[in-house]
């Protein structure tokens, strides 16, 4: 609740100004959706202006759906807010901010798609798909996956699969399920900012656990759990997001030991997963306690929303049915039957190999862009974890970016608590192509080497 903005550089009234720097701020990672916002009278305060232009101010953010009140709590960042560039105070002409899947030529997505919808309207017509289906998937289509996930977690089977709409429904309802307000759940240093929305509508307690390059630290989860008594253990073993951590197999043997000596659960977040398929999930080793949540997004496309929770036995999965169709009924039809029968036919497989032989270039093209700079990476990532130069503030590099035409992320959205690290996350994948890459990198370079007391800093 301690954001102030800085609306001197600002054009126009002083309630589109406020306005305009929430925008902006959400943009560079500033705020996070989800987060609380001051009151009116606390912002007037602070910004030594009346409080019926703060008071205007919300109503317009209200509007434009970026803000949304709620009785008996305040104010705060919408969860449901989608930035568009043309309502940004300062235009944005490369986005790296969403972490998203490239989409090379080779891929053939447009293609697949049409040739994916041709064969399942020859097969049984695409209206039978406009209809209510069986939470979760058909038995068919559960199958189906089942089968295809088998090649990385041997014990995946039809009846402990659930198909949700997207990962961030799986993350909510997990925490649904396992979880109480006031609740503890364990995760890393630095998170994904879809566990932290999710935990705070739900009134669960995120404690963080210390990490290093290598990942979260086996020590400090073992610790963690005798102080808290976590209800569940969190975590993104594979290409961590925002580090690109990859877990080793000796961590990963330590934290099930853990996990199972707690008596807690994990929330194993696979999403990047099918990107680099050498590292065997931690559920391999605890399957009776694990929920394993694998995506679609990150490696063929987000827009898809079709995501599986392979849960640790029978009940938990008709409990976890349950769960999704008392929030969202189902995922939509039309596109799970495209993903199964992609799945079917391995085209999915054939998707995923192209974007990752792109991802591996981009991530080739950016090492050797910021040679000299620290990062860190991973060649199947489609991001990674600039630490910016000692007397580069974080906010400060985001928001000069913002005005240069680039957005980025800075490591403000990930933490849990504590301080933010002086750090940005680069969504390699957002950029349409190889050439726009190569532009932002540029943008990027040229605000880095330029000295601090020379940029337009907020």
């Amino acid at each position: 609740m301690d954001w102030t903005p800085t609306i001197s550089e600002l054009s126009g009234p002083r309630y589109q100004r406020i306005v305009d720097a929430m925008e902006a701020d959400i943009a560079t990672g500033r705020l996070v959706r989800g987060q609380q916002l001051p009151t009116q009278r606390a912002l007037a305060k602070a910004l030594g202006i009346d409080l019926t232009t703060v008071t205007r101010a919300y109503t317009e953010a209200r509007r434009r759906g970026i803000m949304e009140a709620r009785v008996g709590q305040g104010s705060f960042v919408s969860e449901t807010s989608a930035r568009r560039t043309v309502d940004l105070p300062h235009p944005v002409t490369i986005d790296l901010s969403m972490n998203v899947p490239p989409h090379p030529l080779e891929a053939q997505l447009d293609e697949r798609i049409i040739a994916g919808f041709e064969a399942l309207r020859a097969q049984s017509g695409l209206t039978a798909f406009l209809n209510y289906q069986p939470p979760g998937g058909s038995a068919h289509e559960r199958e189906v996956a089942a089968r295809w996930m088998r090649a990385r977690v041997p014990h995946a089977q039809a009846d402990k699969l659930v198909i949700f709409p997207g990962a961030q429904t799986i993350l909510f309802n997990l925490l649904a399920h396992l979880a109480r307000p006031g609740d503890v759940v364990l995760t890393e240093a630095l998170t994904f900012p879809g566990i932290k929305a999710a935990a705070a509508q739900l009134g669960v307690k995120l404690v963080s656990v210390a990490m290093d390059d290598g990942g979260i630290l086996p020590d400090a989860l073992a610790k963690a759990c005798r102080t808290h008594g976590p209800k569940a253990v969190y975590l993104i073993p594979t290409l961590h997001n925002p580090t690109t951590a990859t877990l080793s197999a000796e961590r990963r043997s330590a934290i099930a030991k853990i996990v199972r000596d707690a008596d807690t659960a994990l929330i194993e977040d696979d999403a990047y997963g099918l990107l680099d398929r050498s590292a065997s999930p931690i559920a391999n080793l605890i399957p009776e306690r694990t929920y394993l949540a694998t995506t679609l997004s990150k490696c063929i496309a987000p827009a898809l929303r079709v995501a599986y929770l392979l849960a640790p036995d029978v009940d938990a999965q008709l409990q976890m049915r349950g769960h999704l169709q008392a929030t969202v009924q189902m995922p939509a039809p039309l596109m799970v039957a495209l993903v199964t029968h992609w799945l079917e036919n391995g085209v999915a497989d054939r998707i995923i190999a192209a974007i990752l032989n792109e991802a591996v270039g981009r991530q080739q093209l950016a090492q050797r862009a910021l040679k000299g700079f620290q990062f860190q990476a991973n060649p199947a990532a489609h991001h990674l974890w600039l630490r910016l130069p000692e007397g580069s503030g974080r906010r400060d590099v985001a928001a000069q970016l913002l005005r240069d035409g680039l957005a980025v992320v800075a490591s403000d959205s990930f933490v849990v608590d504590g301080s933010p690290p002086n750090a940005a996350r680069l969504s390699l994948g957002a950029a349409r192509n190889r050439a726009e890459l190569t532009q932002a990198l540029r943008i990027l370079i040229g605000t880095l080497q330029r000295p601090a007391d020379t940029r337009q800093i907020v």
